[in-house]
């Protein structure tokens, strides 16, 4: 009975020795994770701009006009007449709306209210980034470091505009498909199809770019598959062996047919040499991982339902031809956030890719060919368009922490435990925390006095005087592209604002029998005529232009400041208002 009560007491102490070391990890990832995510909400909250975006007041107004009239594929805000417009963000806007008018309804005003739902959603981007590093890296630390470095180079990126709620769309998306592959659970299935559906009513543009995230994962399988079919030997060695059974019907003589077996057997002997290599090659990659994931081939069952989805929308067709018409007009070579990538410009940029090759060139760790093909197409991507830069940070930064944490694991193993111990004992969270504090207030000191509407961006006391003083709905005004959307949320009708695409013959207009566009190009003209590429009285004269809002420093104000024609109006430091007389 001794014997008995001495060995469950030691069982039960052995049982408590082994528990001790995991319960304390486990407590540690805990206190790593809260603080991580303390550090992220400060460092978020500092990077987010307080002034908003011209984009940001059209989609309050558009917004408005969805609520009230509902979606009627029709412009409602310039006064060119019965202009489509496509409602590409539809569900954004509203949303947007909304809290503008909860901000105004609570007096906290509409404008503070968009810039606090900003803010969270930056927040909600930043944890649900480190939340899915840490789901596919598995390493805290690497993810939380990772994760900071992400929002940084995003900081120009975050802005009350649909692309934010389209960045947690595409975290998730990546999140879901790593673990798909990893665990073929169907809750994965269920979220890859819901987000494609909410992408096309939330930000259209970008819809096609969601089943880009998939095919990196499928050239890979394509390549596996292809590598391990065996299709030389296995069709080699049938035709021998039908060339044999023909042979011996035809009784042919013995040693032409014992040659032809020798063949086949020589050939079956090679293909399982063949195999034998391939598995030590896959065992022990040298620097490229091929392996055929069988849950890949359900993945392309997946992509293919969701391609579906963007009928699941009040737009029509949209998703399928919003990106194809704007690839074939002229906006994304005169827009600059659509203009190619000049590295030298993007110092950024330029360090991140830089870190690649280094870690890809200079060391041993070894890639899966998926994140090769992904970070190769993520960086064309970027070459072709700086908007796109966002999305190389943004699903690059997966691939990045994939690399740095193998490289971590071969040479200083067990180094990132120790690291995690240390931030979370009192004096490195205290150091953490206040480090975090000094790194965030840094930054956000130079927005503290920023305006929510920059008035030497906006021109918010011209706008004032036009609606004091002359009749807009008589009016036919020329703006510039910048602050046309400030305009028309003042309720001014607009020459142009920064819906560029409404402005284009593929949006407007109708495809012709030479598959070009026919419509009204009001964009170039306006690229001509800011430009002084044209002489702005004759396309004045075309648009029958009855007064002017443009900037001081313009070069058309150069010529209008000259032109007896013109009489000003109104002018403060920035803007100046003209009527154009005959």
């Amino acid at each position: 009975m001794m014997l008995s009560m001495q060995n469950l007491i030691y069982k039960g102490k052995a049982k408590q020795e082994r528990m001790e070391p995991k319960t304390m990890d486990r407590k540690t990832r805990i206190k790593f994770h809260v603080l991580a995510i303390f550090v992220i909400i400060i460092f978020t909250f500092a990077l987010t701009p307080k002034t908003l975006q011209n984009d940001t007041y059209y989609t309050i107004s558009i917004g408005e006009h969805i609520i009230e009239n509902g979606i009627d594929m029709k412009d409602p805000f310039s006064w060119h007449d019965d202009l489509p417009y496509t409602y590409p963000h539809w569900a954004y806007d509203v949303g947007t709306y909304l809290v503008f008018q909860l901000g105004e309804n609570i007096g906290m005003g509409g404008f503070t209210a968009i810039y606090v739902a900003t803010v969270l959603l930056a927040i909600a981007l930043g944890i649900l980034i480190y939340y899915a590093l840490n789901k596919i890296c598995k390493n805290p630390l690497v993810s939380f470091f990772i994760t900071l470095g992400m929002l940084y180079l995003l900081q120009s990126f975050i802005a009350a505009r649909a692309q934010l709620v389209t960045y947690i769309l595409f975290v998730l998306t990546v999140l879901f498909i790593e673990k798909f592959i990893e665990t073929k659970k169907k809750r994965y299935v269920i979220g890859l199809i819901i987000i494609p559906i909410i992408i096309a009513n939330v930000h259209v543009a970008v819809w096609p770019f969601y089943f880009v995230l998939y095919l990196p994962y499928i050239a890979e399988y394509i390549i596996a598959l292809i590598s391990e079919s065996d299709l030389y030997y296995k069709f080699t060695i049938a035709r021998n062996k039908s060339k044999v059974k023909r042979m011996t019907l035809k009784q042919k003589p013995q040693e032409e047919i014992d040659k032809i077996t020798a063949k086949i057997e020589e050939l079956q002997k090679q293909k399982e040499n063949t195999d034998r290599k391939r598995e030590e090659r896959r065992k022990n990659p040298y620097r490229i991982i091929l392996k055929k994931r069988d849950a890949v081939k359900y993945l392309i069952l997946i992509m293919i339902v969701c391609i579906f989805t963007g009928l699941l929308t009040p737009l029509g067709d949209t998703p399928y031809t919003y990106l194809p018409k704007t690839m074939v007009g002229n906006t994304m070579n005169n827009i600059s956030e659509h203009l190619p990538l000049t590295l030298i410009n993007d110092p950024k940029t330029l360090t991140v890719l830089v870190l690649f090759l280094l870690i890809l060139i200079f060391t041993d760790v070894k890639v899966k060919l998926s994140d090769l093909f992904m970070i190769a197409g993520l960086t064309l991507a970027a070459f072709m368009s700086r908007r796109q830069v966002s999305l190389f940070v943004l699903i690059g930064g997966f691939v990045f922490a994939k690399l740095l944490v193998a490289l971590i694991d071969k040479y200083d193993h067990g180094g990132t435990e120790q690291a995690v111990k240390a931030i979370t004992s009192f004096f490195g969270k205290i150091i953490t925390i206040l480090l975090a504090i000094l790194v965030s207030f840094s930054i956000y000191k130079g927005k503290i006095n920023s305006p929510i509407v920059s008035e030497s961006s906006y021109p918010v006391d011209a706008c004032d005087y036009i609606l004091e003083n002359l009749d807009i709905e008589n009016m036919r005004i020329f703006n510039e592209y910048n602050y046309g959307s400030y305009m028309l949320y003042r309720g001014i009708p607009v020459f142009i604002d920064s819906r560029a695409d409404l402005y284009t013959p593929e949006f407007n207009g109708t495809k012709g029998e030479d598959g070009k566009y026919e419509g009204r190009d009001i964009f170039s003209d306006y690229l001509n005529i800011t430009s002084i590429a044209t002489y702005y009285e004759n396309k004045f004269e075309e648009y029958d232009i009855t007064h002017l809002l443009i900037r001081k420093n313009s070069k058309l104000n150069m010529l209008i400041s000259r032109d007896d024609n013109y009489n000003t109006l109104y002018s403060d430091d920035n803007f100046i208002v003209y009527e154009r007389e005959n």
